[in-house]
């Protein structure tokens, strides 16, 4: 049997957060309909990891995928520490969603769907960490979303823990005499998706939800994790 993915989301006191994460599994299921895809959650929402690997069978194989957009300290840390709890299984890690492009093609048509017109500038608003590895991730993130875009400005900011805060970053290019339009890189709906959207000054765009680009890039990572000769509890770093 092939391992079981378990997509591992934050989690969030918004309550449309799980129903999108749902949403969005039911779509990596479409895709790989005799695969076992389970779901854990990090924090806030029910399961939590640790429940979900503790449900699997013992002696059994799973590759946690997270539904996170960067080398943050969840899955640096977090996830392989809970994957060396689960005594009674092996398990792998993938790499986080981001960057790729096919998050990029995500981010784009969700702007699209806001009403992002051509030459109108972008701020990539994030949640933000102290990590260097994650804002690296945006940048890049930001840098592949300005290709897509045809070279218009993309700026990446974020909610919290790091500069510049989507509300500096959106005034800035303004004051440059730039349109602006906010690109959601967020996962799911939550207090920090919110209040970057209201920040915008233009068009702002809904968070990737169950996009069909991230469902085919989070068995993509599924697949990567698997492809690689590492260790058991060994962290996807590409």
């Amino acid at each position: 049997m092939q391992p079981t993915l378990v997509a591992v989301a934050h989690g969030s006191r918004d309550p449309r957060a799980p129903l999108a994460v749902r949403a969005l599994l039911e779509r990596v299921r479409e895709l790989r309909p005799h695969l076992d895809v389970r779901l854990g959650h990090v924090e806030l929402n029910e399961p939590l990891l640790g429940d979900a690997l503790g449900a699997l069978p013992g002696g059994g194989e799973a590759v946690l995928v997270p539904l996170l957009l960067g080398r943050g300290t969840h899955v640096k840390r977090d996830l392989p520490a809970a994957a060396a709890r689960a005594g009674q299984l092996r398990v792998r890690v993938a790499a986080p969603l981001g960057p790729h492009p096919l998050l990029v093609e995500a981010l784009y048509e969700r702007l699209l769907e806001a009403g992002w017109t051509p030459g109108t500038a972008v701020v990539l608003a994030a949640a933000g960490s102290r990590d260097p590895d994650s804002a690296a991730d945006t940048g890049r993130a930001a840098a592949l979303l300005s290709e897509r875009l045809d070279g218009v400005p993309v700026v990446p900011a974020y909610a919290s823990a790091a500069a510049p805060r989507v509300p500096d970053a959106v005034r800035a290019l303004a004051a440059r005499g730039h349109r602006v339009a906010v690109a959601s890189y967020f996962a799911a709906p939550g207090r920090f998706a919110a209040a970057c959207a209201a920040a915008a000054s233009g068009p702002a765009a809904a968070p990737l939800g169950d996009h069909p680009a991230l469902a085919r890039l989070v068995v993509l990572r599924y697949e990567q994790a698997l492809a690689r000769r590492a260790r058991p509890l060994e962290l996807a770093t590409a």
